[in-house]
């Protein structure tokens, strides 16, 4: 009897002890699941904060791809209308050719194979011209299009079939008027700069830059002359109400024309100007022809803006060339004690606009980093706030030295290159148009005025030989 029981109490233990496994297994299954669950939620609120706004259902696919082709209209055919006779016509020649030598190298690799497999062709001692290709298909000749409205036409068809992706794009000048371009994916802003100093006429200053701005997040940022426009366009949602502007921007280059700023920035500001050329030249070298670029060690309080408030509080921030730095509330300013703010790998500074009343900013000096594909507001977006303009400019244009590096200091010697090969042709067209017209001389010849014959020069005719009937009667 107490075997029996023992052998039942023991089995009845194992039971227990089996139970209680499959429960604690269960319960940690649970658990994996349930952090498994809320971990995809995060990374799929993330996505969709990063990713562009999804578009409706309805919309017709043929839209989509039409719309990429356009930036700044309501459409590819409105766009094509836009631009002038000679960019239409280098485009349909462009995209011509491209379809011509497909065309060829497709016909060069199905002949190839056809002439693998085929018998040799009989050998005739008469043979005549060999027919045209248009007259074997029996295809009737085609008409080079005439009028615009039939370019537009071959331009539509052409841009659906191209393999290289086209951006007929509308850029806005200062004055609010505009000028339409076809950009290519494979040109940079310096070279798209180049064509609007072609349709402008303007100087070709290193001061122009080519800007985006965004008016729902109230902000604007300056393409970089070796970034391409057509990559940077693409991270626009599909109806975007951003603009392109060309205009000036004197501090574009400010820290190759006034290095001192960054570089001496400890310094009173009253020295910065009396600064020489010679010590400009020096910072130049010592900063941005070395193996690598030096970032300058930029520090100070700046107010941050807390996640989804209109609250700013005052931090003390420092750049290094990996990223913004900040120092904690209690700790000290050792680089111990430094939390990292943000890197530079994948977001852009901006400059933003009226945010002292937009988000109740301490001042309207205000700048932000962000991911280009995030086009409204986030949470992944930070907001940075400076005491006056000078500390925005010392702040900004620091953090462009850290990200783009030797890339920046290339654009500009690029920039300068353009505006001197501009002055001197300008200078040589003046020197022309002095030696053709000299001041003070007529540039037309006196020519001589011709003489007047007198009377004694022309020779007297003689009388008629007969007298004229007198009227009523008739000569027989």
């Amino acid at each position: 009897m107490l075997q029996l029981s023992s052998a039942t109490t023991v089995r009845g233990l194992a039971c227990s002890c089996w139970s209680l496994n499959v429960f604690f297994h269960c319960f940690q299954m649970d658990n994996i699941d349930a952090m498994f669950t809320h971990l995809l939620g995060e990374i799929d609120h993330l996505s969709q904060s990063l990713s562009p706004e999804a578009d409706p259902p309805e919309v017709d696919p043929a839209s989509l791809k039409e719309s990429t082709f356009s930036i700044g209209f309501t459409n590819l055919y409105e766009s094509l209308n836009e631009l002038e006779d000679h960019d239409l016509d280098a485009l349909v020649a462009d995209l011509g050719s491209r379809s011509t030598q497909q065309g060829l190298c497709a016909e060069q690799q199905s002949s190839s194979v056809q002439h693998r497999h085929a018998p040799p062709p009989a050998v005739t001692q008469h043979s005549e011209a060999p027919p045209n290709r248009a007259e074997l298909s029996g295809a009737p000749q085609t008409r080079q299009p005439q009028t615009k409205g039939e370019r537009v036409k071959l331009a539509l068809e052409k841009l659906k079939e191209a393999k290289v992706t086209k951006l007929i794009v509308k850029v806005m000048m200062s004055d609010d008027s505009s000028k339409t371009l076809m950009v290519d994916e494979r040109q940079t802003v310096r070279e798209v700069l180049d064509k609007l100093f072609e349709k402008t006429h303007c100087d070709c200053s290193i001061h122009w830059s080519l800007c985006e701005n965004n008016p729902e997040l109230l902000i604007e940022r300056g393409f970089e002359d070796h970034e391409s426009l057509v990559e940077l366009l693409s991270s626009w949602t599909r109806h975007s109400e951003n603009k392109i502007y060309f205009v000036s921007r004197p501090q574009k280059y400010v820290m190759f024309t006034d290095p001192q700023i960054f570089y001496m920035w400890k310094k009173k500001r009253s020295v910065f100007s009396g600064t020489d050329e010679m010590t400009k030249q020096l910072l130049i070298k010592e900063h941005f022809e070395g193996t690598t670029v030096i970032t300058p060690n930029i520090e100070g309080s700046l107010y941050l803006k807390e996640n989804g408030k209109k609250v700013w509080k005052p931090r003390y921030f420092v750049l290094r060339a990996s990223g913004i730095y900040y120092v904690p509330k209690g700790k000290t300013k050792s680089s111990s004690d430094l939390t990292c703010f943000a890197t530079f790998e994948k977001v852009n500074i901006y400059i933003t606009f009226n945010y002292k009343q937009k988000y109740r900013a301490p001042t309207n000096f205000c700048f932000m980093l962000k991911h280009p594909c995030i086009q409204k507001e986030s949470e992944h977006i930070k907001f940075l706030c400076c005491d006056d303009e000078h500390t925005l400019l010392l702040w900004v244009n620091s953090i462009r030295i850290a990200k783009y590096g030797t890339a920046l200091y290339k654009n500009y010697q690029a920039a300068v290159s353009k505006a001197s090969t501009w002055q001197l042709m300008q200078s040589a067209a003046q020197k022309d148009r002095s030696k053709s017209h000299p001041i003070g001389i007529s540039t037309q010849r006196d020519l001589p005025l011709p003489k007047i014959p007198d009377d004694e020069g022309f020779s007297q005719e003689s009388p008629p030989d007969f007298i004229p009937p007198p009227p009523g009667h008739t000569h027989i």
